[in-house]
């Protein structure tokens, strides 16, 4: 097992019949909308990793995320403070988000962003775009 020091970023996880729980990595700057996009997916059935740091570590040939102890099972809702949400413990990454400002290319080429020796698919969205969700949803639905 690789171990990396916490990112800055949040992640969140859902369950996928036949697959198990897979997670996304969602990052960007300080008030890019992590916190938020991360509500707006629990709120449709996802569950919270981390957030506002994460741990991020490699066994085999996945990549796994899992809390800090000190944030474990909380996150911070803007404009109302630390809340509790339901949580996931270690989840295999599948997805890394980057939240942008700008719109997203139309047909981006696929890029991939690397994490303790491994590398995972990136999507860039806008983080406070109302399809965020659907399109994050879609970029780790089973084909």
């Amino acid at each position: 097992m690789t171990a990396v020091q916490p990112l800055h970023a949040t992640a969140v996880a859902q369950w996928a019949p036949g697959i198990g729980w897979r997670a996304i990595l969602i990052s960007g700057p300080s008030g890019a909308g992590k916190s938020d996009l991360a509500m707006r997916l629990i709120g449709r059935g996802w569950r919270l990793v981390a957030d506002d740091y994460v741990h991020v570590f490699a066994s085999g040939e996945a990549l796994y995320v899992t809390a800090p102890d000190t944030i474990r099972g909380q996150m911070e809702a803007r404009g109302v403070g630390i809340i509790c949400a339901c949580l996931r413990g270690v989840v295999r990454l599948v997805l890394a988000v980057d939240l942008i400002e700008a719109t997203p290319e139309r047909l981006p080429d696929p890029e991939t962003r690397h994490l303790a020796g491994r590398s995972v698919t990136l999507l860039r969205v806008a983080g406070f775009e109302a399809s965020a969700v659907e399109k994050v949803a879609a970029a780790i639905a089973p084909l």
